[in-house]
């Protein structure tokens, strides 16, 4: 396994930070106390784990546990017995810090009995100065954005060893509009507009899973015509999707009933998702719904 130690100011993201690095695949531990980094590792690569990076999230708040001093040593301990380890320093200006933490309203972990906040990040600035020497990426947040930061340690994560962050998981749902949109439904394609099968005899009992309605949707030019834009829509929206941290999608497509051709329609989505590097799961709401009510007539 690789290892990342994310660690610097509080106030400058580091929660943001580990959460994203989450979402890429590592494992992550936030505020662990520097003295357990080592058996964790050991835990880690004797449980075989799936995940290839760890990243542990070390700062002050670990209280009288913490000193820089020693967490470098400790570091140069565990590189030296061949574990990679690298340091992610995140820190942003003072006056910067100050504002953020009368936004949220939250007390600086050295701040208090008599410590101003002021203070407290001075001192803080004071204890880290080691650890921000020793880092192998130092990132000042002023300035930076939330999505910007992503695709910084995106980047880092690459680089030590994660490769190709988790794919992006899309869920086609078809429905009958008679039921109700999906109230999850981040997309919602009406496909009313094309050939019905339910005014074939021969079909009106079938669902769209079945080929001969799955054919009768989708050979028609117009069903070619609208599959084909629809493929353009998300072949331009997947990758504005991931690089904004979009981890789910879900595309509902509706018909009248829910029983012809939304389901044809999912269907011929999510294998094109598939196909475009999405772990993808097809549902259809309202099908066996209206499969019973044919049945039962």
């Amino acid at each position: 396994m690789r290892y990342l130690l994310l660690t610097g100011m509080s106030g400058a993201g580091k929660t943001l930070a580990l959460r994203a690095l989450e979402d890429m695949g590592a494992f992550c531990v936030d505020n662990l106390p520097p003295q357990m980094i080592p058996g964790l590792m050991e835990s880690c690569e004797a449980a075989a784990m799936a995940k290839s990076v760890a990243a542990f999230s070390v700062d002050v708040r670990s209280g009288v546990s913490f000193d820089s001093r020693e967490v470098s040593l400790l570091l140069q301990e565990v590189r030296d017995v061949g574990r990679q380890m690298q340091i992610i320093f995140l820190e942003a200006g003072d006056e910067v810090l100050t504002d953020r933490f009368k936004e949220s309203r939250r007390e600086h972990p050295l701040s208090g009995d008599g410590v101003s906040l002021p203070e407290a990040i001075d001192r803080e600035r004071m204890l880290l100065q080691p650890l921000r020497e020793a880092a192998d990426y130092l990132i000042d947040t002023s300035e930076m954005k939330p999505r910007a930061l992503t695709a910084r340690l995106r980047e880092i994560y690459q680089e030590s060893g994660g490769g190709r962050e988790l794919p992006l998981r899309a869920e086609v749902i078809s429905f009958g509009f008679k039921r109700g949109i999906p109230r999850q439904a981040d997309l919602v394609l009406d496909v009313r507009f094309l050939p019905n099968p339910f005014y074939i005899p021969a079909l009106s009992r079938q669902t769209g899973q079945d080929e001969e309605v799955r054919r009768f949707v989708l050979d028609h030019p117009v069903t070619e015509g609208f599959l084909r834009r629809e493929e353009e829509l998300l072949g331009f929206l997947l990758p504005h999707y991931r690089e904004e941290g979009k981890k789910r999608l879900v595309v509902a497509v509706g018909c009248t009933g829910g029983q012809h051709r939304s389901v044809a329609i999912a269907e011929a989505l999510g294998k094109w998702l598939e196909e475009n590097g999405c772990l993808v799961e097809v549902r259809h709401r309202d099908m066996e719904l209206e499969k019973a009510r044919w049945q039962n007539q």
